[in-house]
């Protein structure tokens, strides 16, 4: 199968739209499919494997500097040499500008336009459109996400309190619930007391960590909150924030405000490969509080390390979250999530059990698995899409309607 990707992110910028782009490119490509992909040029930054991948220009956003929606004429001009590859189908990643240019290449190659519906916008836009009131840009992501959604041939969704959120707002398209998974390489062992080392943390000092997009939806003020309530009872305890994004300097004045600067540690970005994997190593317990989540890998990938995790179980991660395989489910509420953090990080032992238990749990999210998955659903869309109908079928109305 040859497959065309296009999307408005990818690395080096670093998020979880990247991180599953990469995860089923390398898994499909393993099984011996040929996947190509446009993506936006990050300033001439390049990744170690840019095999298949086109660079385009593209546009800085100034409300999000760290991202980019392509141009779309420096697709177009290449599409003449998109028919020559002969493309089985397009499967575009983010509903901006490559959604638009994914349908529009789509319709003039004759191939079946997949998306996958990474992000809850309906809780993300009234962050980065401040000016409108939060009830207008509601009804704004609702809509777009209609529009588009109805403009598929088939929808790939993270997780099914997503699936739920989609069909409410009306969206019939086809569509199938396939996650991220883990790659084999998530299991290897970091060396969290290197990651210490490096960043000046006494080995029993007790640590929390965050890792992802350093933005408002994310609700990492509550994790301040939390960090300055269990700080009560252990003064020394170190909330790690791992990512970068619009909310930073916002919550590094909170943390101030709060009086527990000398308790949170912003260390960036980390390299997925050498440097992430020790940071989860490092870490007591992973907290996580977001509430907008469509899967949440960074849970998956903590387990992966034998971190514990305490979170909500919201949206998508109810799908990936379950009581006691590595996870302490915490209600949205400052005592209750700063209890159960403080019982993993005060016992060692209960801790420890509860990790590998999340270890083995994780085992059972294969990429592998899930990319054999995603090659079936590519292939049911291809033969739905050229299928030639009977004439029973041709002519009855439901037959006309029907998406499922």
């Amino acid at each position: 199968m040859k497959i065309l990707m296009i999307s408005d992110v990818y690395f080096p910028r670093i998020n979880g739209v990247s991180t599953s782009i990469a995860t089923y490119r390398d898994e499909l490509e393993e099984r011996g499919h040929e996947v190509h992909l446009i993506a936006p040029d990050y300033d001439g930054v390049r990744t170690d494997d840019e095999f298949r991948i086109r660079r385009v220009p593209a546009r800085h956003l100034p409300f999000d500097p760290e991202d980019r929606l392509l141009k779309a004429r420096c697709v177009l001009v290449e599409r003449e040499a998109l028919k020559n590859e002969e493309f089985d189908l397009i499967h575009i990643q983010t509903p901006f500008v490559a959604h638009y240019l994914g349908v529009k290449l789509a319709k003039e190659l004759g191939i079946p336009r997949v998306e996958t519906y990474h992000t809850y916008f309906e809780e993300y836009l009234y962050h980065y459109l401040p000016f409108l009131p939060k009830g207008s840009t509601r009804i704004l992501a609702r809509s777009l996400s209609r529009r588009q959604c109805n403009d598929l041939d088939a929808l790939v969704v993270p997780s099914h309190g997503m699936l739920d959120v989609l069909r409410g707002y009306g969206i019939q398209t086809r569509a199938e619930v396939i996650p991220t998974g883990l790659p084999v390489d998530n299991f290897t062992p970091g060396d969290g007391a290197a990651f210490r080392a490096r960043h000046r943390i006494p080995p029993q000092r007790p640590v929390m960590l965050y890792v992802g997009r350093v933005a408002f939806e994310k609700n990492i003020g509550f994790l301040l909150h939390v960090t300055a309530r269990i700080r009560r009872d252990m003064p020394d305890v170190l909330l790690i924030i791992a990512g970068e994004g619009p909310a930073l300097n916002l919550l590094k004045s909170q943390a101030a405000q709060l009086g527990i600067g000398n308790n949170v540690l912003f260390v960036g970005y980390l390299d997925r490969k050498s440097e992430l994997p020790d940071c989860y190593r490092a870490a007591n317990v992973f907290v996580f509080s977001s509430c907008t989540e469509t899967q949440g890998l960074v849970l998956l990938e903590a387990m992966a390390q034998a971190t514990p995790v305490v979170a909500l179980a919201e949206l998508g991660t109810r799908d990936v979250l379950q009581e006691g395989q590595g996870t302490l489910i915490a209600a949205h509420e400052i005592e209750d999530f700063a209890a159960k953090t403080m019982s993993l990080l005060q016992s060692a032992d209960k801790a420890r059990q509860l990790g590998e238990r999340g270890y083995e749990y994780a085992c059972g999210w294969s990429a592998g698995a899930l990319a054999e998955r995603m090659l079936d659903f590519y292939q049911r869309t291809m033969d739905r899409r050229y299928e030639v109908p009977t004439r029973s079928q041709a002519y009855a109305p439901s037959a006309c309607l029907e998406k499922d």
